[in-house]
């Protein structure tokens, strides 16, 4: 007969006897991949270095403003809820989202715009006020659009990649949709106006493309947001991590923050564990690393034989663009600019040009173009009562080029140049609003995520390094040890790394299997 307490002992017993699986990074990919796990039976254990869940979609409190630090959008609602369902819980119940409409606006120097709205109807009447001439291509490339999704984002994006016969099969496919194209000459073929192929073509560089070089697949952007729509989180993204986060732990899982791994141990090429920089060891039964990619092989592996992903390889591969990042609080301004929304893109006089500057080039403009985040105007608790939150988002060269940027000696020269353009274009009278201040240079993320070159999305996704190309979910340099997150397949974006734990629960077993 057992005592009162013995089912204890044996349940915390069996728990014991459950195959682990540690992951490194607490970002949304770790987090997603935990949560598979969990359902799938496993312990699960997650480090990072930070000392709050997300990484990238983590927030800072600045006397009393939310400073949303990455992603600021949810585009593809259905994968949190399958992640959520996946753990027999609803996503709903736990994460309130908010739709946009507008989803957001765009304005060019010659003082025009476009609001880019969720009803169809009021779409192409936005595009027609724009250039009447392109309603009908407009149209047509939301047909093509639609069919860049299916293949990109529902197939490929949602399965493995890492076996090359998987991926030669649907390369027929991607020759019919001219996947060689890149997304602005695809959008160019369709509409005339270079105001509106700018704003059919510039999404890649929410995943760190170029819209010149980035295959045409990701023009399946406008299709997604029209069918699905843009929502924010109230409490921002980071409310969905922390949610992710307290799954986890009902799962039975553990997140470890502040601990920083050093590498990745290795028994017979086989990943047995993680050595954490404190000297601590936490032993597993796979490793998967949410970190960049490129950190994961350069450094957490380094030490060890790598067959695809060398030293060399990796400096050779063409990375994401950096980011300058200014966030900041002002007080008193929730009536002013009412014509400002949520989102607002600011167009800078040049959009090739500048895009070469900072891929091609590597120099630091004088003029840019701005992502500006007002998040407030929906959810009030980013900000104190009667004020705003903002954050102005600059692309720049990653940290990789020549003649990098002195970022210490330019912050903030470079900060006031983002505030003079916000008073002359978007924000007059800001100046004496300003109170609380951050800012983020590409330093910071490689300072503060482990980002190779401070990248803002790890690897470009060229057509070269996507899918097949891109290191796969299932390491091939180590048996055991799997990737998620932005530097792995299917890419960056909050859609692209919650999915690669979508991809992850293909490839490893439940645990039951694992013990039998």
């Amino acid at each position: 007969m057992l005592t009162k307490a013995e089912p204890d002992l044996l349940q915390a017993a069996g728990a014991r006897l459950r195959p682990h699986a540690v992951v490194v990074g607490a970002g949304l990919g770790g987090l997603a991949a935990a949560m598979r796990l969990g359902a799938k039976g496993w312990r699960v254990t997650v480090i990072d270095r930070l000392d709050m869940p997300g990484g990238r979609g983590s927030a800072l409190r600045v006397d009393g403003f939310r400073f949303d630090l990455g992603p600021t959008i949810v585009t593809v609602p259905q994968v949190f809820r399958d992640l959520w369902r996946a753990c027999g819980r609803d996503f709903h119940a736990e994460v309130e989202l908010r739709p946009l409409d507008p989803f957001y606006e765009i304005r060019w120097p010659d003082g025009s715009r476009l609001a880019v709205r969720a009803d169809p109807d009021a779409m192409r009447a936005e595009v027609a006020r724009l250039s009447p001439g392109d309603v009908a291509g407009y149209e047509a490339f939301m047909v093509a659009s639609e069919r860049r999704y299916g293949i990109g984002f529902e197939d490929v994006g949602r399965r493995p990649m890492h076996r090359l016969p998987a991926f030669l099969r649907i390369l027929p496919q991607f020759a019919r949709l001219r996947a060689d194209r890149s997304v602005h000459a695809m959008a160019a073929r369709y509409v005339r106006d270079p105001r509106l192929r700018m704003a059919l073509s510039f999404h890649p560089l929410f995943v760190g493309g170029n819209p010149f070089s980035v295959t045409s697949i990701y023009s399946l952007v406008g299709h997604l947001e029209r069918s699905f729509g843009v929502h924010c989180a109230t409490g921002g993204v980071a409310a969905i991590a922390a949610a992710m986060a307290q799954v986890v732990r009902d799962q039975g899982g553990r997140l470890v923050m502040g601990a920083e791994a050093d590498e990745i141990l290795l028994d017979r090429g086989r990943a047995r564990g993680v050595r954490l920089v404190s000297g601590e060891v936490i032993p597993g039964d796979i490793v998967v690393s949410n970190a960049d990619s490129g950190h994961t092989y350069d450094r957490l592996l380094r030490g060890h034989r790598r067959r695809r992903w060398t030293g060399p390889r990796l400096r050779r591969a063409r990375w994401s663009m950096g980011l300058f990042v200014w966030h900041f609080g002002t007080r008193g301004t929730r009536g002013d600019w009412p014509d400002v929304g949520h989102h607002t893109i600011l167009n800078g006089p040049r959009y090739r040009a500048l895009l070469d500057d900072i891929f091609a080039r590597g120099r630091l403009a004088e003029d840019m173009s701005l992502y500006v985040h007002r998040p407030a105007v929906t959810d009030p608790t980013a900000a104190p009562e009667g004020c705003d939150t903002w954050y102005a988002l600059s692309p720049v060269p990653h940290l990789g080029h020549a003649g990098t940027v002195d970022w210490p000696a330019m912050a903030e020269t470079y900060r006031a140049r983002v505030q003079a353009v916000l008073e002359d274009q978007l924000l007059p009278g800001l100046g004496p609003r300003v109170t609380a201040s951050r800012v983020f240079t590409p330093e910071t993320f490689r300072d503060r995520y482990l980002s190779p070159h401070g990248c803002g999305f790890s690897l470009e996704p060229r057509m070269t390094q996507s899918a097949w190309f891109r290191p796969h979910n299932v390491s091939e340099e180590a048996r055991g040890l799997y990737l998620v997150g932005a530097g792995t397949h299917p890419g960056a974006g909050l859609p692209g790394v919650v999915a690669s734990a979508e991809v992850l629960a293909q490839l490893v077993p439940d645990a039951a299997k694992v013990r039998a």
